[in-house]
């Protein structure tokens, strides 16, 4: 078996991939719609698209992980990643350009592949629930490192260099990821399976695609409208029968059981509340810097180099709070640490409604969301494996992707409803959200994050005890 330092060495390089896609298209939106000839508030559509299929895929492919193996399975997840990113780079219009972005999802379930690897690698050693939180540390180090890295390589190119070739960049990163996980990730059998359950993908992926169709409905036709909230309450009494459903298969694609379980239901609501502000509120902060107080009456009036240079000390402080896993562990013990993170996410949003008009104030403000939401993203899961038998860390890490993931993809909708300057998004043309939609916004952030406080506070057991867990 190879070494742990070289597998995580190994690791560290695909999260320097993931990093650079999620650093990099931040900055160039507005070039983008440019070049597609598409309004700046179509590049929504981009992230729920790719956020819908990153909630679809994840629990499937986690759970493939645990049957066939998580390296095969991150290969295949890496492959489709790399066609999304070269559709992206040579997409001639706005479809193609969707199609592409939705297929980069897949990269959202590499995190709890690369942690249930470390897991089962380091299951012999005495010391796993450990090394499996300092790998995670160094991961999502390595991934907003990798950030930073992506944001301000895109901030400075564009406009230097022709569009495709820029786009053809984070492309060409991830095709040398599948090389690097090839040759340098130990390949090593899943627990194997009878079959796979369709039937439960079905009822999720019709639940999913009801609540969301809702919220887009909403979107378009009014919070008045009956039929957007008739969609949205169909989709959530899916969720009845496809719980009933998954309890009754040996080999559930979710399992329910599990996830009802008092050591793992805090870690993915927590995750599920992280959702709403890591990945529901990066297009509102984006617009919120961009846009021009003298115009508006507010925003910073950021340019796209400046707004790449703000994510990056934005992402220097999600580095520190994933580098600091281990020493605030130790010093609080692991429900501390996650109870410590979401605090300070919820101090951090909070801080936003009284200090927004001015750029050192965003600093300061992101800094203290930025090492709250670093610490719960690399301690998530960890503490998901540790409180799973080992036939399902690969499910249960990858169920706290799978739900960041929903709850960011659900935020995105109510936020896009609350920053509409006429409840729709058929507004003017030249119209800005109201700065209550942005107060709107930092709110139901900072409610998140506390409500996701409380719930760790309230369970009875700490998250990693796989003792009391049903094998």
């Amino acid at each position: 078996m190879r070494g742990f330092a070289a597998v995580v060495g190994f690791l560290v390089c695909v999260e320097l991939a993931s990093g650079v896609l999620q650093g990099f298209y931040a900055p160039i939106w507005t070039d983008v719609a440019a070049e597609l000839d598409i309004r700046d508030a179509d590049v929504n559509w981009f992230e729920a698209a790719q956020l819908i299929v990153a909630a679809l895929v994840v629990p499937f492919l986690a759970r493939l992980g645990d049957m066939i193996g998580h390296k095969r399975v991150l290969l295949l997840s890496t492959a489709v990643t790399a066609l999304g990113s070269w559709v992206l780079a040579f997409a001639p219009s706005f479809p193609m350009f969707l199609i592409g972005f939705a297929l980069q999802g897949a990269y959202v379930v590499w995190l709890p592949l690369e942690i249930a690897i470390v897991h089962r690698r380091t299951a012999e050693t005495g010391r796993q629930a450990l090394l499996t939180r300092r790998a995670a540390g160094i991961l999502v180090g390595a991934l907003e490192l990798a950030v930073i890295v992506g944001a301000l390589t895109s901030g400075a190119l564009v406009g230097a260099i022709p569009m495709t070739m820029l786009l053809a960049l984070p492309a060409i990163v991830v095709t040398a990821c599948l090389v690097v996980i090839a040759f340098g990730i130990e390949d090593r059998p899943g627990h194997g399976a009878q079959g796979y359950d369709v039937g439960g993908l079905a009822l999720i992926t019709l639940a999913i695609a009801l609540v969301m169709g809702g919220l887009i409905a909403i979107r378009l036709d009014g919070p008045a409208a009956v039929l957007p909230w008739a969609l949205v309450l169909a989709g959530l009494l899916v969720l009845v029968p496809f719980a009933r459903y998954e309890r009754a298969q040996a080999e559930p694609i979710i399992d329910v059981r599990l996830l009802a379980h008092r050591a793992q239901w805090p870690v993915q609501l927590t995750a599920f509340l992280l959702g709403v502000s890591v990945l529901g509120a990066q297009i509102p902060l984006s617009t919120f810097a961009r846009t021009d107080p003298a115009v508006a009456g507010y925003g910073l009036g950021a340019s796209a180099g400046f707004v790449s240079t703000l994510i990056g000390v934005y992402v220097v402080f999600l580095a520190v709070g994933a580098f600091s896993l281990p020493l605030s562990s130790r010093l609080l013990g692991p429900r501390g640490a996650l109870v410590l993170g979401a605090l300070l996410v919820a101090v951090g949003y909070a801080l936003w409604l009284p200090f927004h008009d001015g750029t050192l104030q965003a600093l300061v403000n992101m800094a203290v969301v930025g090492v709250g939401s670093g610490t719960l993203v690399a301690a998530l899961p960890a503490t998901a494996a540790a409180a799973a038998p080992p036939d399902r860390t690969g499910f249960a890490t990858g169920m706290t992707n799978a739900t960041k993931t929903v709850g960011g993809a659900l935020a995105s909708s109510v936020f896009a409803i609350a920053l509409a300057a006429t409840g729709t998004i058929a507004g003017p043309a030249a119209g800005h959200a109201p700065l209550s939609g942005y107060l709107t916004v930092w709110t139901i952030c900072a409610l998140a994050a506390l409500a996701a406080a409380v719930v760790l506070l309230a369970s009875r057991q700490a998250a990693e005890d796989r003792a009391a867990v049903p094998g």
